[in-house]
């Protein structure tokens, strides 16, 4: 089964219903089924994103991107900061100016 939700920022986007229906505990916690952690590549301890849609909860496996430009290609990591390559040669350039 398929369903349509609109996404304000992409438009429209198509999500699959996995049928599981989960209990939030006590604590208001919620367990992700091992297969969808198998299949969407998440492990115990990796970190997620929570984004709030109208009535909906959305998780998305955390992926760090350049603490400036936002991009994912060619991180370097420096002090606990993700800095795209392009990033720090714009900081050289200024610094040497």
């Amino acid at each position: 089964m398929y369903k349509e939700i609109k996404n304000n920022i992409e438009g429209v986007i198509t999500i699959k219903s996995t049928g599981i229906v989960r209990k939030i505990d006590d604590l208001g916690r919620m367990v992700i089924p091992i297969e969808l952690r198998k299949t969407l590549n998440i492990s115990k301890k990796d970190p997620m994103e929570v984004f709030v849609d109208e009535n909906k909860i959305i998780l998305q496996k955390y992926e760090p991107g350049c603490e400036y430009c936002g991009s994912m290609d060619d991180l370097i990591e420096f002090e606990d900061r993700h800095i795209c390559t392009d990033c720090i040669n714009k900081m050289k350039e200024k610094t040497e100016e």
